[in-house]
């Protein structure tokens, strides 16, 4: 089969062609669809072609060709025989080649059956490294001992495409010349590892048998080379298949490993004491003189009895108390406006209930308050399984120290966003410990993790798995009680360090569905230095990609899209672009606003480079790196090397992210580091969540029948895709309320109004009718459909996205709108309309335990960048959280809302109208809800024309939103000239009428750039076009668009 890195698969039908030689400049191996594209554009001229691996089929390859603006792929497929040949249609006679060479060869001369003849190769693009090439870590003074590296190390330039040969008047090169030492070195340690080997399965492998018996004759400097190359390939190899043996031997060992003897005695979890609250109740002044007596309570919570007791002290010493059974405790609602009050509404009697709206002394103890009430609620509700869990995420770059005493970390102790004294001591039901440059033994490291955690809550916590990459290691425990609600356990990992094969930096990855919601976990170490912020861009993309975690149906998509929720942390490394004595100035003041200004990870996120829709907590604590050991007072920013002195400037290095489908629930409550843990240069970092899980459904009804089926049905999808192509494209749905993926039948409509982009609609016609395998309300509201776009010339994909079910129920059809994303990147988005009917008699539902805490809507209106709506990645609680670049104030729903109408009948409770169905498609401009400094312009957006998601607003008329209709009343009236709007645009657009801003073209002659728009003011029309106020009046407005 071919290979795809450049070697030869049998039969040679590879890249090069010949062992050893270099890949051909117009090979570009793993390159992405998207980027093969970019650089087809910039090059420009017809007969522009490259070679890149195919996206869906292991081993073939795509040619992408330039013609007429278009970029052409086809599919170059090996055969049984390892021929290679581009795949043609029915009835074309296939034609066969060893090698990509002699394809390539072929198709460069005119009418072979090909748009256009193959004249200019395109080469890879490669940036240029900084000087010191070598990843290392900034802060550690000693390293543990590191695997042999003269492998990668001794030759000066690696081969592959983009890597010149050896000019022929210089056969010894100063690497040539090392090359008999280092041939030397790998057979000594070649043959220790075959010996090693032996001790595994008493077996020697071929290959390393062969070339130890070999004997070189007198070689030229390039054949030791290649040798040398070649030998590395096979230690590479050899080493991965020990390590594996290794691996399946020890697990072997421990699964026949004698029980331990029993515990003398099981302690019980520690019981969570009655907790009290100072409150004061929130009355008018009227009802004050009413009452007439003290408005001063005390709340006192005992979680164990189920009891809520409101106690009111009066002026006369006595006291007046009333106890509210946890059942008769209807709801709690939570102020938008006043972020320390809190509605609680009792039920009094029979269907009669009451409001009393408390006042606490800050909004942590409210937070305090809710979640012991929460708690309360879950341990005594009559639920078989949880509908909500606590999830602790930690991380921390130990370099190579441990302290012994941890628990400020285990505890969310210190600096930030804590918890409560009231509710720190609750344990988390899932505990996940990310740590790098742990030089501590995987065992041992487990055995401390479970003691510590014994030691605080008296519960023996199962691990549920632990997975290692040379120092960076993630664990995962939980509860006893959730032992048995773990399954699909998956580890991985990925190598980012020097050429991708060192383990000092990379990922490791653990997935597991808990119940009915699928979780997963990665912790990464990124490159390090000021400097090198494309490397860790690209060290996350080739997690993204190469993480082998979760369902494996669903591959198509990357682990970003295949977890309910996906929490991503570690030393991610990225730094602050500032002069160092103005960080250390806004630190001591600490004033971390300006500094996150200047965040690599913030900037390059708000580009949609890295984490494309990833959420973060707000950040209110210090920079975690680089600290002097033994002190959290210092910060050590200079270190001396070899080549100089080197500055590392304090930076928030350790961060937690997260990812949640839409519509599920997930809040931060805690976002934090230690200020106690001093051994290493790094402070830990901490992050707890309240996150709503789904069960095992087992529907009371039965399996569906025919009579009683459930349906999704589309009457409509349009995309618009980022590509230069103009193939027919697909699409596949995956979901597991689904027995198998089905797929649609190509687009039946596309067209183009701008070259780097292509529009396609499907009709129903071309859509399939899906049926769940159930048919219950309860079950399809907590499920999610996985939709991929694909070309039907390469079978590859063009973008994903996930879409909720919950809002699409209903007798009528309900309009969907989020983006596609391929491989990190944004590719387009996609838009449609569909229906999930249920049957009368499976319509019963009930209420989850988080939707028991609401957000009161009357102060939340009144406040007028209050989040609306609990998603993925968003709830209203979590109000101090930092949204996503993709986030904005204008809820999406309203961008494309239709005129109200009444509802159906017969169709279930939906969530209000300015529910965010998918997600928004503005990028962030600042941390929402931050005033806007009087007097001071909002910076212009960072974003592009060439951005699908702003091509779509920016003139693509929305087939599946009609315009509305002129009202009579509405008569045609000359624009007046301070309702004009100034927009630049880089091309001009085509008319086009918008629900939310219509306009009216004016007919005066103006210069090319340049459109003037009668506009309906819509205060959704900034934060969508990206538009800077510049002037504000009563009934004008000025804006300019940046391209």
């Amino acid at each position: 089969m071919a290979s795809a890195c450049g070697a030869p698969g049998p039969g040679g039908a590879g890249p090069g062609g010949a062992l050893g030689s270099p890949a051909p400049a117009w090979y570009h191996r793993d390159l992405s669809r998207a980027a093969a594209e970019e650089l087809l554009a910039r090059a420009g001229r017809d007969g522009s072609f490259l070679v890149r691996d195919s996206e869906s089929v292991a081993g073939a390859f795509a040619l992408c060709v330039l013609y007429q603006k278009h970029v052409h792929t086809y599919r170059i497929l090996p055969d049984g025989e390892d021929f290679l040949a581009v795949q043609t249609s029915q009835g074309v006679p296939v034609r066969r080649f060893q090698t990509l060479g002699e394809l390539i060869g072929l198709y460069a001369q005119p009418n072979q059956g090909l748009v256009c003849a193959l004249l200019l190769p395109v080469e890879r693009e490669r940036e240029p490294d900084p000087p010191d090439d070598r990843d290392v870590s900034d802060g550690e003074d000693e390293k543990p001992p590191l695997p042999p590296r003269s492998g990668s190390t001794s030759i000066s330039a690696p081969v592959g495409p983009g890597s010149p040969p050896a000019a022929p008047e210089t056969p010894t090169t100063p690497a040539a010349e090392r090359c008999p030492d280092l041939c030397s070195l790998v057979d000594k340690v070649l043959a220790g590892l075959e010996i090693l080997s032996k001790v595994f399965d008493q077996q020697s492998s071929p290959m390393v048998t062969r070339l130890l018996q070999q004997q070189n004759p007198a070689q030229t400097g390039e054949q030791e080379l290649e040798s040398l190359v070649l030998k590395l390939s096979v230690l590479k190899d050899f080493l991965s298949g020990i390590q594996k043996k290794a691996l399946k031997v020890l697990q072997d060992m421990s699964s026949t490993a004698p029980p331990a003897p029993p515990q003398p005695a099981i302690r019980k979890a520690k019981t969570v004491p009655v907790q009290a609250f100072e409150v004061k109740l929130d009355v008018t002044l009227g009802d004050l003189t009413k009452i007439g007596k003290s408005q001063k309570f005390t709340l006192s919570v005992d979680v164990e009895g189920g009891r809520l007791v409101l106690l009111r002290r009066q002026r006369d010493s006595q006291e007046d108390w009333t106890t509210f059974t946890h059942d008769r405790i209807r709801q709690l609602i939570k102020s938008q406006r006043v972020q320390n009050k809190l509605g609680v509404v009792f039920e009094k009697e029979k269907d009669r209930t009451q409001r009393k709206d408390f006042i606490f002394v800050s909004a942590r103890k409210r937070e305090a308050f809710c979640q012991l009430l929460q708690l309360m609620k879950n341990k005594h509700s009559k639920q078989d399984e949880p509908d909500m869990i606590s999830v602790f995420i930690g991380s921390w770059n130990m370099a190579c120290h441990l302290q012994k005493t941890v628990t400020s970390w285990f505890t969310s102790k210190g600096l930030g966003k804590t918890l409560d004294e009231v509710t720190v001591t609750i344990p988390h039901d899932i505990y996940v410990f990310g740590t790098q440059e742990n030089s501590v033994g995987d065992r041992e490291w487990l055995d401390l993790l479970r003691g510590g955690l014994k030691e605080l809550t008296d519960l023996d916590y199962r691990p549920i798995a632990m997975q290692s990459l040379w120092n960076i290691k993630v664990a995962v425990l939980v509860k006893p009680e959730h032992e048995n609600r773990i399954s699909h356990v998956s580890t991985s990992s990925v190598k980012t360090g020097i050429a991708n094969t060192l383990g000092n930096k990379g990922a490791v990855g653990v997935s597991f569905m808990f119940n009915g919601t699928s979780f997963g976990f990665v912790n990464c170490h990124l490159t390090s230095g000021n400097e090198k912020t494309a490397r860790r861009n690209q060290n996350y993309l080739d997690i993204l990609r190469l993480l082998s975690l979760g369902d494996r149906q669903l591959s198509a998509f990357d682990i970003s899209l295949r977890f309910t929720h996906l929490f991503w942390f570690g030393d991610l490394n990225y730094r602050l672009d500032m002069d160092i004595q103005e960080i250390l100035n806004y630190i001591s003041r600490k004033e971390f606003e300006p500094l996150l200004r200047v965040d690599q990870l913030n900037l390059e996120r708000e580009k949609h480079k890295v984490f494309l829709r990833f959420s973060e907590e707000e950040i209110s604590f210090p920079p975690t790196y680089r600290y002097e050991r033994g002190s959290r007072d210092t910060y050590a920013w200079h270190k001396q090397k070899p080549t100089g002195v080197r500055t590392n400037v304090p930076s928030w290095c350790d961060r937690i992210l997260w990812k949640s489908y839409p519509e599920t629930h997930i809040i931060c409550n805690s976002y934090g580091c230690t200020d106690d843990i001093v051994t290493s240069d790094h402070s830990p970092v901490f992050g707890t969540f309240e996150v709503g899980v789904t069960s095992q459904f087992i529907s009371k009804k039965g399996l569906s029948k025919t009579s009683d089926q459930a349906y999704i049905e589309f009457e409509s999808i349009e995309a618009i895709v980022k590509t230069a192509s103009r193939t027919k494209f697909f699409i596949e749905f995956y979901s597991t309320c689904l027995e198998e993926y089905k797929k649609s039948f190509e687009n039946d409509a596309q067209s183009s109004d701008n070259i780097n982009f292509l529009k396609v609609q499907w009709s129903s016609r071309q859509l399939p009718t899906l049926k769940p395998i159930l048919a219950d309300i309860e079950y399809l509201q907590d499920q999610h459909l996985l939709l991929t776009v694909k070309s039907m010339d390469g079978y590859e994909s063009y973008g994903e996205c996930v879409v909720a079910l919950k809002s699409m129920i209903g007798s009528t059809a309900q309009q969907f709108l989020t983006f596609l994303s391929h491989r990190g990147e944004e590719t387009g988005n996609i838009r449609g309309s569909m229906k999930v009917r249920v049957p009368t008699e499976r319509l019963g539902t009930r209420e989850r335990l988080y939707e028991w805490i609401s957000i009161d809507k009357d102060e939340a209106g009144a406040k007028s960048k209050a989040p609306s709506v609990s998603r993925g990645s968003q709830d209203p609680r979590s109000g101090n959280r930092k949204p996503a670049p993709a986030e904005a104030s204008c809820p999406l729903s309203k961008l494309f809302e239709e005129p109200e109408k009444p509802p159906p009948t017969g169709r279930p409770p939906a969530p209000p109208r300015a529910a965010s169905r998918e997600e928004p498609l503005t990028p962030r401009l600042k941390a929402e809800g931050a005033p806007e400094p009087e007097g001071v312009a909002a910076p212009p957006p960072k974003n592009s024309f060439n951005n699908p998601a702003y091509y779509v607003l920016e003139g693509v008329p929305h087939q599946l939103l009609p315009p509305e209709p002129p009202s009579p009343a509405r008569a045609p009236v000359p624009p007046a000239t301070k309702n004009k709007v100034a927009i630049t645009v880089p091309t001009p657009l085509p008319h086009s009428s918008h629900p939310c801003f219509p306009f009216t073209p004016c007919q005066a002659p103006l210069p090319p750039q340049t459109m003037f728009l009668t506009v309906s003011p819509h205060p959704c029309l900034q934060p969508r076009l990206g538009l800077h106020i510049l002037q504000e009046s009563p009934v004008s407005y000025i804006f300019v668009l940046y391209p």
